[in-house]
């Protein structure tokens, strides 16, 4: 018998599958600092955070290569996490 794989995106790629396809404006979005975001994972594993943080809500503290820096709440603790502007929606 084969064993199944118990690699990082196992048991959660269901969660983060959409019909939708990406534009290029979708791959280039631009924030400035200090703006209000959403976090909204894409099943486009670049720049892609844990799961846990779907949903999330903060603000842009900077920019990394192609990427944001988003400091968020998580409980009473403030979190900097690195998210591609793929996985982002403006608020």
């Amino acid at each position: 018998m084969v064993r199944r794989s118990k690699g990082l995106m196992s048991k959660k790629t269901k969660k983060i599958k959409s019909g939708g396809r990406f534009t290029v404006s979708c791959l280039t979005k631009s924030f400035s600092i200090g703006d209000k975001v959403g976090l909204d994972t894409q099943p486009y594993f670049s720049g892609m955070s844990s799961l846990r943080y779907k949903g999330a809500t903060g603000k842009i503290v900077s920019k990394r290569g192609s990427c944001y820096v988003v400091e968020i709440k998580d409980g009473n603790m403030k979190k900097n996490l690195v998210f591609h502007p793929i996985h982002l929606k403006q608020l």
